[in-house]
C-alpha cells in the first residue's frame, strides 16, 4: 500500500508549469480560511486520500490541534497531539512539523524547557497521524533558542533544519544538520543554510527540490500582532547545504485582499502530483481577535522560480457552535490556559459540571474556551446551580486580561480583568433567588463587549442600555482571545451549565 505523506526529494516528479500573466505576489483574492480561527505555523501530511494538518497552540492546552480533510477544503478537528504537556516543557508550544518515515509518524515541535525557559525542539512519534503520539523528549537545544523544525529526505539521508540566534545580538540563521535514520538524534555538525544579513527576521522554512535546485522557502518580518509584516520568500541552491541565492522578485506571497502577513507553512503533494502550501494569515477585519488562520495555495513554476496560485477558499466561512449538555454530542475541543488552571469537567444528568484548580495568578479562575472564527459573536448559557462561586461566561485573553458575566450568590456580575486588576462593571440582584439564570455576552465588530441576563422572557442589560466596554486589550501577542464557560470558587463548589452556544453575527 503506497503512502506519500509529505514532499520527499526522492519521490517528487519534476514538473514545470508556466502561468501566463500570473503575478509573483499574490494579490486581490477574496477567500475564506480553510481552517478558520487561531491555527498558526501549520504543517500538513497526506495518508492516501486523507490530509492531516497540525498547528501551534501557544499557551492553550491541550496542545497542538490536529485537523483532517479529504479535499483540502473542508476540515474537521480530530484531536490534539498532547492531552498533557510533556514533562520537560513549560509553555510556548509552537510550530509543529509532520513527517513520515519507515512506518512512523513524527511531529517535531517547539516548546520552552521547564528547567530554564529556553525554547528547544522536541519530537513525538506514533503509528498513526492523528493519535497515540509518544513524546521522545528534546532533540535540539541550541544556544538561547532553537525553533521551527523542518525535516527533508535527500537521497535517503534525513536532514533537519531550524531557526537559530533569534535572541542573540547577531544575524538569525537557518541551520541544517543530518538526522539519524530513526529521526531521533542529530548526526555530525550543524551547517548554515541562510543568514539574515539584512536584519529582516527569517524563520518558518521549508524545502523543495526541483530539477537541479533546492528551493528554500522562508518567512520574513514580524510574525505577530497588529504591526506584523510577515511575508514568504524563496532562495535556491544546487546543494542542500547551500550557498543559497535569493530570488530577485521576493516576496512571492504577501498581503492578500482581506488577509495580511501570510507565512510559515509547509508543502504537501496530492495524488495527481500537484503541490500545495499550507500557511497562516491574519484577517484584516478581525486580526488578532481571530488570530493567524489556516490557508492553502497551489504551487506552480515560472521560469525556474516558484509562484503561488489562487488560495483555496472554504465553501463555508464558519458555522455556529451549539453544545446542549442534555444530549449526547460530538466532542467539543475545549482549551484552557494550561499554565494557570487545571479544569475538572464532568458530564452528568444533562449538565456540564465545571470546577478545578487554578493558580493565584489566574484572576479569572477556570476558563473553558473554544476558538472563535470571527470578531463578532454572541455566547450564551444557562447556569443551573446557585452558590457563592462565580459561574458564567468569559472571553479570556490571558491571566491578566479577560472579561465576563456571572451568577454569583444572589447577584449577576459583569466584570473585567485588565492589566491583572479585577473591576466590577455592574451588579444586579437576581429577580428569583435559587433559580437558574440565563447569561449572554455580545462581542461587536468594533471590539466592544456587552452583557445580559434573564430569568424570565426579557433580557436585562448590565450597566445600561447600549453599554459597550472596549476590549482591545484582550489579545496576547501571538494568539486570539477565546470565549467560553467560567468558574471561580472555593474547593467543593462547582458550576452547572445546561448548554453553551457560540453564534456568529454579521461582521
Amino acid at each position: 500500500m503506497s503512502k506519500i505523506m509529505k514532499l520527499d526529494f526522492n519521490k517528487i516528479t519534476p514538473f514545470f508549469v508556466v502561468y501566463l500573466g500570473m503575478c509573483q505576489i499574490l494579490l486581490a483574492q477574496h477567500t475564506n480560511a480553510v481552517i478558520p480561527g487561531d491555527f498558526a505555523d501549520p504543517s500538513i501530511i497526506r495518508q492516501e486520500n486523507t490530509y492531516y494538518a497540525i498547528g501551534t497552540s501557544s499557551e492553550w492546552g491541550p496542545h497542538f490541534p490536529i485537523f483532517k480533510s479529504t479535499d483540502l477544503n473542508n476540515w474537521q478537528q480530530v484531536g490534539f497531539l498532547f492531552e498533557d504537556a510533556p514533562k520537560w516543557t513549560k509553555g510556548s508550544f509552537w510550530a509543529p512539523e509532520y513527517y513520515f518515515h519507515k512506518g512512523t509518524y513524527y511531529v517535531y515541535y517547539t516548546a520552552r524547557r521547564k528547567s530554564d525557559g529556553v525554547s528547544c525542539i522536541g519530537v513525538a512519534t506514533s503509528r498513526f497521524p492523528d493519535r497515540g503520539f509518544k513524546d521522545q523528549g528534546v532533540l535540539i537545544e541550541y544556544g538561547k533558542e532553537a525553533i521551527d523544525a523542518f525535516v527533508v529526505n535527500d537521497n535517503g539521508q534525513l536532514y533537519i533544519t531550524w531557526k537559530a540566534y533569534g535572541l542573540d545580538k547577531r544575524p538569525i540563521e537557518i541551520l541544517g544538520c543530518q538526522l539519524s535514520d530513526d529521526g531521533l538524534s542529530l548526526m555530525g555538525k550543524p551547517f548554515t543554510m541562510l543568514k539574515d544579513t539584512r536584519g529582516a527576521g527569517i524563520e518558518g522554512q521549508s524545502i523543495l527540490k526541483k530539477d537541479r535546485y533546492y528551493y528554500l522557502f522562508y518567512s520574513a518580518g514580524a510574525c505577530c500582532g497588529l504591526e506584523c509584516t510577515y511575508n514568504v520568500r524563496v532562495a535556491r541552491a544546487e546543494a542542500i547545504e547551500g550557498p543559497y541565492e535569493e530570488y530577485d522578485s521576493n516576496p512571492i506571497l504577501s498581503d492578500l485582499d482581506g488577509w495580511k502577513c501570510p507565512g510559515h507553512g509547509t508543502f504537501v503533494e496530492d495524488k495527481d502530483g500537484k503541490s500545495f502550501y499550507i500557511y497562516h494569515a491574519y484577517n484584516k477585519k478581525s486580526h488578532v481577535f481571530t488570530g493567524r488562520e489556516g490557508h492553502i495555495s497551489e504551487l506552480a513554476w515560472k521560469v525556474e522560480w516558484p509562484v503561488f496560485g489562487k488560495a483555496i477558499s472554504a465553501k463555508f466561512a464558519y458555522n455556529d457552535s451549539h453544545h446542549d449538555f442534555r444530549k449526547n454530542e460530538e466532542q467539543a475541543y475545549w482549551q484552557w490556559d494550561f499554565r494557570n488552571m487545571q479544569p475538572k469537567i464532568q458530564r452528568q444528568n444533562g449538565q456540564l459540571l465545571l470546577s478545578g484548580k487554578y493558580d493565584v495568578a489566574s484572576s479569572a479562575g477556570i476558563a473553558l474556551t473554544l476558538r472563535p472564527y470571527s470578531v463578532a459573536y454572541e455566547i450564551s448559557t444557562l447556569v443551573l446551580n446557585n452558590n457563592e462561586a462565580i459561574k458564567g461566561l468569559v472571553v479570556y485573553g490571558d491571566e491578566n486580561a479577560s472579561i465576563g458575566v456571572a451568577s454569583e450568590g444572589d447577584e449577576v456580575v459583569f466584570w473585567v480583568i485588565k492589566d491583572g486588576k479585577r473591576e466590577v462593571l455592574d451588579r444586579q440582584p437576581l429577580s428569583k433567588k435559587q433559580y437558574p439564570v440565563y447569561l449572554k455576552m455580545r462581542i461587536s465588530p468594533d471590539f466592544t463587549c456587552s452583557a445580559y441576563w434573564k430569568q424570565s422572557n426579557e433580557w436585562q442589560e448590565l450597566v445600561g442600555k447600549n453599554y459597550k466596554y472596549a476590549i482591545d486589550f484582550l489579545p496576547p501577542w501571538d494568539r486570539s482571545p477565546r470565549p467560553g464557560l467560567n468558574f471561580k470558587g472555593p474547593q467543593g463548589n462547582e458550576a452547572a451549565f445546561q448548554f453553551f452556544n457560540l453564534d456568529y453575527l454579521e461582521p
